[in-house]
């Protein structure tokens, strides 16, 4: 008995040891990141359709040419200064290069990504041509791999990524919207040229982006499919064969139930992930998993 009281506190102080570790973990890739946008970011502007559209680009200090560049979108209402600084961090230790750009307003008038929303009826803003422009010129003016670009984006972003998979799978090699959603008017309107690897992370009590969708727009975003069904649907694109489903570890006691569902046995190995958080809701999900690393490692498989 004695030795199983003393195994049991080993336990518990071991998790508790382990949580601590990752949470002070946590805290220093966003102060990282924090400091890096005030020491090494570079602010830019360009004029698209007569706007000047404001872009910042972070390449980490010594990183080599013709590294990968990962574009990285706000979402709705978003600013990009400041924006997602775990991802520089992850970019720093990784080897890879970001820009984040600024969105245009709308009717609103609120910045965002133009992806059929009713508060963006009207509006003329190309931002499929505006961010497939913006990667191409980083990459020239920064000497960095136009082989090599992935796209990931929160809410309203990771819709502008859906929209991307479609129109430009040859200029992104691979897709990650973070609580993002398939818009029904895209998915009838746009045929995917090909097949291309895209991951969802979604939390399933996900007020503003539904997990179940909406398919009446109750909710005044238009309508949109459910996560489920939209990602299923990238797995038939992507003619995978089978489905491998796991529980991650907790990253900390608090932390929601991550399950991980990999659409396998895609056309040329695309695969198609879903990152179930069970209780999430409209965030990043940093409390729950290493959201920028679990991006970089599904990326990092489709380097060229």
């Amino acid at each position: 008995m004695r030795n199983r009281l003393i195994a049991t506190f080993i336990l518990v102080i071991s998790c508790a040891f382990s949580s601590f570790a990752q949470s002070t973990e946590i805290q220093a890739a966003t102060e990282n990141g924090k400091a890096l946008w005030e020491s090494s970011v570079d602010f830019h502007q360009m004029k698209f359709q007569g706007l000047e559209r404001e872009y910042y680009v972070y390449k980490p200090a010594g990183l080599a040419d013709n590294a990968p560049l990962v574009l990285v979108l706000h979402g709705y209402g978003g600013k990009a200064k400041g924006y997602f600084p775990e991802m520089l961090d992850c970019a720093q230790k990784n080897g890879f290069a970001v820009v984040i750009p600024q969105g245009a307003p709308d009717n609103k008038p609120k910045p965002g990504w133009i992806v059929g929303y009713p508060s963006q009826e009207g509006v003329k803003t190309d931002d499929v041509a505006f961010v497939s422009k913006l990667v191409l010129k980083v990459c020239k003016d920064y000497k960095l791999d136009k082989k090599n670009i992935f796209v990931t984006g929160m809410s309203n972003g990771g819709e502008m990524c859906y929209i991307l998979a479609c129109l430009k799978p040859d200029l992104f090699n691979a897709f990650a919207p973070i609580s993002g959603l398939q818009m029904e008017w895209a998915y009838r309107k746009f045929s995917a040229k090909k097949p291309v690897p895209i991951m969802e992370l979604h939390g399933t009590e996900d007020t503003t982006s539904r997990w179940e969708g909406d398919p009446e727009n109750k909710y005044g975003w238009g309508k949109y499919l459910a996560v489920p069904l939209a990602v299923s649907n990238w797995a038939s694109i992507n003619r995978c064969t089978h489905e491998i489903t796991t529980e991650l570890p907790l990253l900390t006691p608090e932390s929601n139930r991550v399950i991980l569902h990999r659409y396998m046995g895609g056309t040329n190995g695309c695969e198609v992930r879903l990152y179930e958080i069970v209780g999430g809701k409209h965030r990043r999900h940093l409390g729950d998993l290493d959201t920028p690393g679990e991006i970089w490692n599904f990326f990092k498989m489709y380097l060229k």
